[in-house]
């Protein structure tokens, strides 16, 4: 078992151990973030360089922070080569953000050898995390996967595709509609929750059935992952 009191040291003269331990708490740490990131993500695809990006931010977090230490010094040079940095990478999901916060937080808390800190701090962020995943609060309908298409300018087949929907489907939500061909066509992107999830061939075949339906694609969440 490890013994914090064994490893603590101060910021002005850490010893080896303890800056060794430091970066090994993040790396561990912030591997249980990006595990309980996978195993709660309800969007159709998540980007890998994001995991590494919530794994490796705690180690350098840390490393800053041993870098700096008790030195004022250090701590404004850091904030000015920091500033030298461009981010250019826009977060659009809030819970993305709180992620890397997290993250952030670990870096924190195991680079001023705060370890109590961040192994709790860790265990409670997962504990409300997996809970508000696993219950009911502020769920909307969850959706199977992504369905596109193209269809004719027609009303008919516009109602053949709403037919096919609700019959097939528990809920469904238009994304996007765009026109292709001069206007001719017009490409469609439905969010879909099934009422059965094993007749998911079944709905593709007649969607395809559809007169002038063309480029019928249809992606699942489960199986949609960036890489």
């Amino acid at each position: 078992m490890l013994d914090f009191s064994a490893v603590s040291s101060s910021m002005t003269n850490p010893t080896l151990i303890s800056v060794f331990y430091a970066f090994l708490l993040s790396f561990v740490l912030g591997t249980v973030v990006a595990v309980l990131y996978i195993k709660t993500f309800q969007g159709l695809s998540y980007s890998r360089n994001f995991l590494h990006a919530i794994i490796l931010t705690p180690i350098l977090t840390a490393v800053a922070l041993q870098a700096i230490g008790d030195n004022v010094a250090r701590g404004i040079g850091m904030i000015g080569a920091i500033s030298l940095l461009r981010f250019r990478t826009n977060i659009k999901d809030p819970r993305d953000m709180i992620f890397i916060f997290a993250s952030l937080s670990i870096g924190l808390a195991s680079g001023v050898h705060a370890y109590s800190i961040a192994t709790i701090g860790t265990i409670c962020f997962v504990a409300a995390t997996l809970l508000l995943s696993k219950t009911p609060f502020a769920h909307g309908p969850q959706f199977d996967g992504l369905l596109r298409l193209n269809l004719p300018r027609e009303t008919a087949t516009q109602n053949a595709l709403e037919s096919a929907l609700q019959e097939n489907c528990k809920h469904f939500a238009l994304i996007s509609v765009r026109e292709m061909g001069q206007g001719e066509l017009l490409d469609y992107a439905y969010q879909v929750k099934f009422k059965d999830s094993n007749n998911k061939h079944g709905f593709v075949n007649t969607v395809r059935n559809i007169p002038g339906a063309r480029g019928v694609n249809l992606m699942m969440q489960e199986s949609v992952i960036e890489v």
